[in-house]
C-alpha cells in the first residue's frame, strides 16, 4: 500500500499553528522497536528450545506418578499420586498445552522469518524437526489438537480448528521425512542452538529418530505405516551414542520467571516426593545399579531433615520405595497402615518445632542428581531410540538386531544419568554397568515386555514423564495397579489422557466442542486415537 503523508494540522481561526508536521512517521516511530530484517531468527529457536525443556511441574503433579515413578502422601500431589484433584489441580491441565504450544510459536514466528531465504535453510528444516518434537507432545497428552492452523493468528486464525491425532500423525511423519532430508551440512547452521550447537549430522539423527518415536506411537493403530517409518528411520541413522542425546540447560534460579521448572528445588516439594514402591522395588529386583545413583533417604531425621536441601544416605540396600495412594491422614489410607511400613522418622529434639516425619524413611529423588539448578533437562535419547528399533525387530520388521539394540540401550541409559548434571553423582562405573548389561540378555519370549519396562525405567530415571506416561500406554508396561481412594476422578483404572486446558470452551468453543464430539467425552478415561484398545 502506497504511505500518505499525515498532516496533524490544526487551524484556529485562519492561522495554522506551528505545531503542524509532515514527519509524523518519524516522531511516531518506536526507536527501540526490532524489524524482521534487523532480528537474528536463531534466537528464536534457543528461546523454544529452553521453554519446551523446562516442564517441571507440568508432568510432576500428574504423569510421575500416574506411571508410578514417583508418590507422594501429601495432599498437595493428589493430583497423581491418588487421582484426586488437589492444589488448583484443574489449572494444572494447561500446563503442558501452554508450555509446548507457547514454544511452538516461537518456531512459527522463527519459520516465518526465514521463509524463502535459502541461507536459512538449515534453521527452517531444524525447526521443522522441533515443531514435530513439541506438538508430539500435545497430541500424546490430550489427543486431538490444533496443527494446520497452530500459530496463524496473524493471518487472522485466532479460533484454530483441532486436528485429529490420526492426521497429525499423518502430517508430522511426512513433514520430518522432507526436512531431514533437506538438512544440509555444507550450508550455514544455526548459531544459537542448545542441543546440538548447530551440529547438522547430530539434527539428521535426531530427526529419525524422532520419526522412528512417532512411527512406534502407531503399533496398535496402523502397524503398516508404523513399519514403514521404523525402517526408513533406521536407514537414515538414528542415534548412535548418549551424545546424541537431545538435551538443554534448565533455568532453576528462577531468574527468568521460570517458576514452572523449579519443581522439587522448594522445601515442600523436596520433603513431599518420594520414588514409588513400583519402580524401586523393580531396580532392587533385578540388581540394577541405578538405586544407589538416583535415590537416597535423609541423612538425618524429623521434618527438618526431610525439608533440608543435603545430600542423604545412597546405599542401594537401604533405599525404599513408597506405595501409591497413601496419606497421613490417620485413616485406613495413611502410611503407617502400608505393607512393610518402615516406620517414621522421629523428631530431632535438639531442632525446636521438629516433628516426626511419616514418610522420612522412604526414599526421595537423590539431592545432588535431581537439585542441582544447572542441570539439563533431557528430551530424547540414544538409549530410547535403541530400545524402540530393538522392538521394532523383535515385531520382524527391518530395524536391525533385537539383542544387540537391547543392549546397547541399557549401557546407554545408565550412562545418560550422568548427564543430568556436572557433578560425578550419577556415574555409574564402566564395570558396573557391563556387569549389568551381560546378566540382563534380551529373551525371545519376553522380549517387548523387556524392551518397555526398561523402557519405563529410563524414561521415568531422567524425569522424562510425559514420555514414560506416553509409552506405558501404548505397549502396556509395566502392568500397573490402579490406586483405590475416595473422591477419585476416575475410578478402577488408571488415567489415560489429560482433559483439555479449561478455558478451552470460552476461546475456542466451538472447536473444542467438535474435538469432544469427534474424540469423546473430555475427561481422565477417554483414549486418543493411537491408544485405541
Amino acid at each position: 500500500m502506497k504511505k500518505r503523508l499525515i498532516y496533524s494540522c490544526i487551524l484556529a481561526g485562519s492561522v495554522l499553528m506551528s505545531s503542524c508536521t509532515k514527519k509524523f512517521d518519524d516522531i511516531n516511530t518506536d526507536p527501540n522497536k526490532t524489524t524482521a530484517a534487523l532480528f537474528n531468527p536463531n534466537f528464536l529457536m534457543s528461546q523454544a528450545e529452553f521453554q519446551f525443556s523446562n516442564t517441571g511441574y507440568d508432568q510432576l503433579l500428574f504423569q510421575s506418578m500416574w506411571v508410578q515413578g514417583l508418590s507422594s502422601t501429601y495432599d498437595y500431589y493428589g493430583n497423581g499420586d491418588k487421582y484426586t484433584l488437589r492444589g488448583s489441580g484443574t489449572g494444572y491441565y494447561s500446563r503442558t498445552w501452554n508450555t509446548s504450544y507457547g514454544a511452538l510459536t516461537l518456531i512459527d514466528e522463527m519459520k516465518n522469518l526465514v521463509k524463502g531465504n535459502a541461507s536459512y535453510t538449515n534453521l527452517d528444516n531444524c525447526g521443522t524437526i522441533l515443531r514435530v518434537l513439541f506438538m508430539q507432545r500435545i497430541t500424546d497428552l490430550y489427543g486431538d489438537a490444533p496443527y494446520s492452523q497452530e500459530g496463524q493468528a496473524k493471518a487472522g486464525i485466532t479460533s484454530p480448528v483441532f486436528d485429529t491425532q490420526q492426521a497429525i500423525y499423518t502430517s508430522m511423519l511426512s513433514q520430518l521425512a522432507t526436512a531431514i532430508t533437506a538438512l544440509d551440512a555444507a550450508k550455514a547452521v544455526p548459531t544459537a542452538d542448545l542441543f546440538y550447537s548447530g551440529n547438522v549430522a547430530q539434527w539428521k539423527k535426531l530427526g529419525y529418530s524422532l520419526m522412528l518415536r512417532v512411527a512406534m506411537r502407531l503399533t496398535k493403530v496402523d502397524p503398516a505405516t508404523a513399519q514403514k517409518y521404523a525402517e526408513m528411520a533406521y536407514a537414515g541413522g538414528t542415534m548412535s551414542a548418549v551424545a546424541d542425546n537431545a538435551k538443554a540447560q534448565a533455568d532453576y534460579s528462577n531468574s527468568n520467571g521460570n517458576a514452572n521448572a523449579a519443581a522439587l528445588l522448594v522445601p515442600d516439594d523436596f520433603r513431599e516426593v518420594r520414588w514409588s514402591q513400583t519402580l524401586i522395588s523393580y531396580l532392587k529386583a533385578n540388581s540394577d545399579p541405578r538405586v544407589s545413583a538416583i535415590a537416597e533417604i535423609s541423612s538425618g531425621t524429623g521434618k527438618a531433615a526431610n525439608e533440608t536441601q543435603v545430600a542423604g544416605i545412597n546405599t542401594a540396600s537401604l533405599q525404599i520405595g513408597m506405595p501409591n495412594g497413601y496419606d497421613q491422614a490417620g485413616g485406613t489410607t495413611d502410611i503407617s497402615k502400608a505393607p512393610n511400613y518402615p516406620g517414621t522418622s522421629p523428631a530431632d529434639p535438639t531442632v525446636s518445632g521438629d516433628a516426626a516425619a511419616p514418610d522420612g524413611k522412604y526414599s526421595r529423588p537423590r539431592f545432588a542428581v535431581y537439585d542441582d539448578r544447572n542441570m539439563n533437562n533431557i528430551m530424547l535419547t540414544y538409549g530410547q531410540t535403541e530400545l524402540l528399533l530393538a522392538e521394532a525387530s523383535t515385531r520382524g520388521w527391518n530395524t536391525g538386531v533385537a539383542a544387540t539394540h537391547f543392549a546397547n540401550a541399557l549401557a546407554a541409559d545408565i550412562q545418560a544419568l550422568a548427564q543430568l548434571n556436572t557433578s560425578a553423582a550419577a556415574t555409574v562405573s564402566a564395570g558396573d554397568i557391563a556387569t549389568y548389561v551381560a546378566a540382563h540378555p534380551l529373551l525371545p519370549a519376553t522380549a517387548l515386555q523387556q524392551i518397555n519396562m526398561e523402557y519405563w525405567v529410563a524414561s521415568s530415571t531422567t524425569f522424562d514423564f510425559n514420555e514414560t506416561f506416553a509409552n506405558w500406554r501404548r505397549s502396556g508396561y509395566p502392568v500397573l495397579t490402579p490406586v483405590t481412594y475416595a473422591g477419585q476422578y476416575i475410578t478402577g483404572q488408571v488415567p489415560r489422557r489429560m482433559p483439555y486446558p479449561i478455558t478451552l470452551p470460552q476461546t475456542n468453543g466451538a472447536n473444542y466442542n467438535a474435538a469432544v464430539a469427534h474424540q469423546g467425552t473430555d475427561n481422565f478415561a477417554t483414549r486418543v486415537w493411537w491408544d485405541k484398545q
